[in-house]
C-alpha cells in the first residue's frame, strides 16, 4: 500500500480509504448505498487491513448516527491500527441548533461522534459543508480548541467552494489556529470541475485532497453502457446518486475510452477510473466504498500498478469539457494563469 502526505501535515494516510456511508441503511437515501451491518462490516473491514487500507471515513448524517455506531462496534480492539475520519455540519435534529457550524453545533457533535465511535478521538475531523450563517471566526476556533483538547487530531473540510477553503485558510494564519489540510471532494473522470479552481488552490496552499465519488455514483462502474438500459439496482436508480443530471453521451464517451484502457492493462473499467485518479496533484487519498466483499476486492485492485501517460492523456481527452466562466477566459492565457501540470 502507498501512502502519501496529506497535505501540509505530518499525517501520512493510504491512497484508498474506505468509506462507510453503506453501512445501516437508516433511511431509503441509505439504503441505494447499502445496508450493511456489523458482522459484514467486520468482514469488510479486515480485508481493507489485509490490503493496507487502515483508513476508515464515516460522518454523523449517515443514516443518522448508525454508520459510526457500526463503524465503531466492527473496529472493536482495531482502534489502535486504524485512522478515523468523520464529518459535521449538516442537519442532525428538528431543534435550530441541530445543524451547521457552530461552536454549540460542532462541540456536540463532536462528542456524540466520539461516543457513537466508541473512541477518545478522531484522526480527521471534517466540516461536511460550508455554513454561511455562522462567522468563519467561530467555527475555527470552535474546532482549534477541539483540537487542543485532542479530541481532534486534524481539521479538514468538504464541498466548499474556493473562496470557502481561502477565507478559512487566512482565518486560521492569522489567528494561529489549526488549518484545513484536507479538502474531500467529488471529482472522478465525468465530473473535472473540481480542476478549475479548487485543484490550483490545493496546489498553492498545499491543502491535500480527499475524493469522495471516484465512480460518479457507480456510473464508472462498468455497468453503465451505451445502448444498454441504466441497471435497475444502480444508485442511480434507486435514488442514491449525487451530482448534476448525467449527460449520458459524454458518459458513454468516456466509458468508451475507460474500454480501450482496460483492454490495454488488463483491469476493469472501475480500476481504470480509480487508477486515473491517482496520477492527478492534489490528491493523496481516494474514498472506496463497496457493498460486499467482491466490490470491495475489485476496488482494492485499483491500485499496486499505473495507468501510462498515453493512457492518462486518452482518457483525459475523453472526459474533458470546456468551463464555465471566469476559468474559459483564464484559459486562454496560460502565460498568466498555468494549469495544473498532470504529466
Amino acid at each position: 500500500m502507498d501512502y502519501r502526505q496529506l497535505g501540509a501535515s505530518g499525517l501520512k494516510v493510504p491512497v484508498l480509504s474506505f468509506g462507510t456511508a453503506t453501512f445501516g441503511g437508516g433511511n431509503e437515501f441509505f439504503k441505494a448505498w447499502g445496508s450493511t451491518q456489523v458482522d459484514e462490516a467486520k468482514k469488510l473491514i479486515n480485508l481493507c487491513l489485509d490490503a493496507g487500507v487502515n483508513f476508515f471515513d464515516t460522518a454523523n448524517v449517515y443514516s443518522r448516527g448508525l454508520s459510526e455506531e457500526i463503524l465503531g462496534k466492527a473496529l472493536e480492539g482495531l482502534r489502535n491500527q486504524v485512522l478515523i475520519s468523520t464529518k459535521s455540519t449538516f442537519t442532525m435534529g428538528d431543534d435550530a441548533n441541530d445543524y451547521g457550524s457552530s461552536r454549540y453545533h460542532l462541540i456536540e457533535q463532536c462528542n456524540a461522534s466520539l461516543r457513537r465511535l466508541n473512541t477518545d478521538h478522531i484522526d480527521v475531523y471534517h466540516l461536511h459543508g460550508f455554513d454561511g450563517t455562522t462567522p468563519v471566526e467561530e467555527t475555527l476556533r470552535a474546532l482549534d480548541d477541539l483540537v487542543t483538547s485532542g479530541k481532534i487530531r486534524y481539521i479538514a473540510c468538504s464541498n466548499f467552494s474556493g473562496w470557502h477553503l481561502m477565507k478559512s485558510l487566512s482565518v486560521s494564519e492569522r489567528y494561529g489556529w489549526s488549518r484545513y489540510i484536507a479538502h474531500q471532494a467529488y471529482y472522478s473522470l465525468l465530473n473535472r470541475e473540481f480542476e478549475w479552481e479548487l485543484m490550483p488552490l490545493g496546489i498553492d496552499q498545499k491543502v491535500g485532497t480527499i475524493v469522495w465519488s471516484p465512480l460518479a455514483s457507480g456510473q464508472l462502474s462498468g455497468k453503465f453502457r451505451r445502448g444498454l438500459p441504466i441497471p435497475e439496482n444502480s444508485r442511480t436508480v434507486q435514488g442514491g446518486s449525487h451530482g448534476p443530471a448525467t449527460d449520458f453521451d459524454h458518459l458513454y464517451n468516456i466509458v468508451d475510452a475507460l474500454d480501450e484502457v482496460a483492454a490495454e492493462t488488463g483491469k476493469s473499467v472501475a480500476q481504470v477510473s480509480i487508477n486515473w485518479l491517482l496520477q492527478r496533484p492534489t490528491v493523496a487519498n481516494i474514498i472506496i466504498g463497496a457493498r460486499n466483499e467482491e466490490q470491495l476486492q475489485q476496488n482494492l485492485g485499483a491500485i499496486g500498478w499505473n495507468l501510462t501517460t498515453d493512457q492518462v492523456k486518452k482518457l483525459d481527452a475523453a472526459s474533458e469539457t470546456d468551463p464555465i466562466y471566469p476559468y474559459w477566459h483564464q484559459r486562454q492565457n496560460t502565460t498568466l494563469n498555468p494549469l495544473p501540470k498532470f504529466y
